[in-house]
């Protein structure tokens, strides 16, 4: 049976007032009026959500995306904001929304978020949007569209607000970051670098599945091994010996590099695609194979490339066969550093004044574009501050409720906090 999810607790009047006696004297006292706009926000964020989730935005629906663009854009206008469309350079050729405002502060802040998810077309025919209690299902509801939802919303409370504190006020959302943000990569870091503060707006996992909502700290970078072997074509049946199997060699070369990045901190590589050509009476004469590395320390993809080289090179089972490798790094690494944990600090004590945990995750594997916005180091960048969920890139697809006014209160106090510094 479906429900409206239940709202977020209303503070006491005594608690708005910040007059709390035991607890005020272990952490400060929540801003009333931001609180209280964040639960008077929260059914138009429902609404929003159940707008974008019936949009399906695969990272090659460029119908979906466009419109997506089109309800993204109409909130930033909303919210006074000069936008602007760009298409992405690679891909599926879908625009990127850019919104600025300029303020009477001096800090330049950027928010960044994607609007395509991993889903193909008539997803929601077997899984369709629907509340039951606390969670809220739908495809690409949590990464990202209940991020795009939370930045959304939580500009419109400053808006409204009348906050003006920054200098520039930057909103990024691109079309491509599942199949990783080729089009839209280099626009996100020039413009990181152009920002004093970068808030990525990932989901964080939900409460069922952790014990609490977390910031992230940093994420693993991408880079795909390509190995390529050419052998020589000759009848399977008749005369097998004048061949060299590509895919003999192919099978040694992975299984004598499969655990060359064990030995380099900071590196993972996972051989997970082999394919070969030719008939099936035929020894084969090419045969490839591609490799899903991970990175989270800089630099650690070079020394990978280097091993990978050795190894190859240090013999083969099938003599008269060329073996090739190369390393394509991807999205890079995302390691948020000193300024970032002093924000997500700062942070978790705003979470501390509505009673609410917040962990800071120093690392995952998973990509992220906040590797982009971090990637020169310029920007302070954190992730993860859209809504708690799980199921992303899988089945039943959630969020939880009862986050969204937390991560509404989040954003636009630490909004304001970066504003003063």
């Amino acid at each position: 049976m479906t429900s409206r999810p239940p709202s977020f607790p209303l503070r006491s009047m005594a608690l708005a007032c910040g007059l709390v006696l035991g607890a005020a004297a272990a952490h400060a006292a929540p801003d009333a009026k931001l609180l209280a706009a964040a639960e008077k926000a929260q059914p138009a964020v429902i609404d929003n959500l159940k707008e974008m989730v019936l949009i399906e935005s695969g990272s090659l629906n460029v119908d979906g995306l466009l419109k997506m663009a089109d309800v993204v854009e109409g909130r930033l206008k909303a919210a006074g904001f000069k936008t602007e469309r760009r298409k992405a350079t690679a891909g599926a050729g879908a625009d990127i929304v850019i919104g600025t405002l300029k303020g009477t502060g001096k800090r330049k802040i950027m928010l960044q978020g994607h609007m395509d998810t991993v889903y193909a077309p008539g997803i929601l025919g077997s899984q369709p949007y629907k509340v039951d209690g606390n969670r809220i299902y739908g495809p690409g509801i949590a990464d990202d569209k209940g991020g795009l939802a939370v930045m959304l919303a939580s500009l419109k409370i400053l808006a409204d607000a009348g906050w003006r504190d920054y200098d520039t006020l930057t909103v990024l959302m691109n079309p491509d970051e599942e199949v990783g943000s080729l089009g839209s990569g280099e626009l996100i870091a020039t413009m990181a670098d152009q920002h004093d503060t970068v808030l990525s707006f990932e989901p964080t996992v939900a409460k069922s599945v952790v014990k609490g909502e977390s910031l992230l700290l940093g994420a693993a970078g991408i880079a795909t091994a390509t190995l390529e072997v050419k052998g020589r074509a000759s009848h399977a049946g008749a005369a097998p010996e004048l061949g060299r199997n590509a895919l003999y060699e192919l099978s040694y070369q992975m299984l004598q590099t499969k655990d060359l990045a064990k030995d380099i901190p900071g590196a993972t590589l996972n051989w997970t695609v082999a394919r070969a050509t030719g008939p099936l009476n035929q020894i084969t004469e090419k045969a490839q194979a591609q490799g899903d590395i991970r990175i989270t320390q800089p630099g650690a993809e070079k020394k990978l490339a280097e091993a990978l080289q050795a190894k190859i090179a240090s013999g083969k089972l099938i003599p008269d066969t060329e073996t090739t490798v190369k390393v394509e790094v991807g999205r890079p690494a995302f390691i948020a550093g000193d300024k970032g944990r002093a924000l997500a600090e700062k942070a978790q004590a705003i979470y501390k004044e509505i009673d609410r945990d917040l962990a800071l995750t120093p690392m995952t594997g998973g990509g992220t574009d906040a590797g982009y916005a971090g990637r020169s180091g310029k920007a302070t960048v954190v992730e993860s501050f859209g809504l708690a969920g799980f199921g992303y890139h899988a089945r039943d697809e959630y969020i939880e409720a009862d986050s969204i006014v937390p991560r509404l209160y989040l954003v636009t106090r630490l909004l304001t906090e970066i504003g003063k510094n």
